[in-house]
């Protein structure tokens, strides 16, 4: 039915109205209308076309990715030979979310400087976006960076944390036999599969499975496995086992206290800036 403005309102085969958003740039000035479908939480579909500015897309190879953010779905297409920082601005044109609080994810946290081919993106491929409002961040009782900064000064007071008695018992137990392998010095994504082998503070065996879908990190023994919002783990601090650099002991501090610490030990050391940007992510300031 045409509404007296003009513009056609059509149902589609569940009855809900779909609506079309076209915002045009100045004929000339290079702007590109690129149209997405936006899926909210309900199942309910919207269509916009946005704006992306710039040098037009034509004739460039493009990749379709599927965007995920606060329970949204977006359809976007881009060129594959984009960063990940032109992934992050076509992602603030979907969403309104600023670059600089936008935690993008693809098998780890996605690097801003290399392209989506040297990432090896696909097309269907899911990015997961997660990042909250500035009125969102102020509302946290308790800043991220000031809790930070009050651990590491309590930490320079004290010995080395691998030869405190309480994280003695655990590591003289040894290597575990079936740990992952480690690279000394070296620095990698996170690994499709669970992080696994490793110790916990009681000694039993304990794994590490980041559900970036989810924003969740399960931390899995043989009793249970607990699972984690990722943004409630207020630090994580880490450091080399002495006599096997290769390998770390990491925290994550899931409480306002030390006591609230859940130790791993030997965890591999290429792995370790992954974990900790994935979980706390660069883009927190606060």
């Amino acid at each position: 039915m045409a509404s007296e403005d003009g513009n056609e309102g059509l149902m589609d085969a569940s009855g809900l109205e779909q609506k079309k958003l076209l915002i045009c740039g100045n004929e000339g000035d290079g702007e590109v209308n690129e149209e997405v479908t936006q899926t909210d939480v309900e199942g309910q579909t919207l269509k916009e076309s946005v704006s992306n500015g710039g040098e037009s897309d034509d004739g460039k190879e493009m990749v379709e990715l599927k965007i995920i953010w606060n329970k949204n779905k977006y359809d976007l297409k881009m060129p594959i030979d984009g960063t990940g920082a032109n992934l992050k601005e076509r992602i603030h044109s979907l969403t309104g979310l600023p670059p600089a609080m936008q935690k993008v994810m693809y098998k780890g946290l996605l690097p801003e400087d290399k392209t989506l081919r040297d990432i090896k993106l696909t097309n269907g491929a899911k990015i997961m976006v997660v990042g909250s409002t500035i009125n969102d961040v102020l509302a946290v009782n308790t800043p991220k960076e000031v809790i930070q900064q009050e651990v590491k000064a309590e930490e320079t007071k004290k010995e080395p944390i691998c030869r405190q008695k309480q994280h003695r018992k655990v590591l003289d137990k040894g290597k575990p036999d079936d740990i992952m392998p480690s690279i000394k010095g070296g620095k990698e994504r996170l690994p499709t599969v669970p992080l696994s082998g490793m110790y916990n503070k009681s000694g039993g065996k304990v794994r590490l499975t980041f559900k970036l879908e989810q924003d969740q990190l399960w931390i899995g023994t043989k009793e249970r496995t607990e699972k984690v919002p990722m943004g409630s783990i207020k630090n994580v601090v880490n450091e080399p086992i002495e006599g096997h650099e290769d390998y770390h002991m990491m925290a994550f501090q899931l409480g306002p206290t030390e006591a609230s610490y859940y130790w791993v030990y030997w965890v591999p050391t290429q792995y370790v800036d992954a974990i900790k940007d994935t979980v706390l992510g660069k883009w927190q300031y606060f």
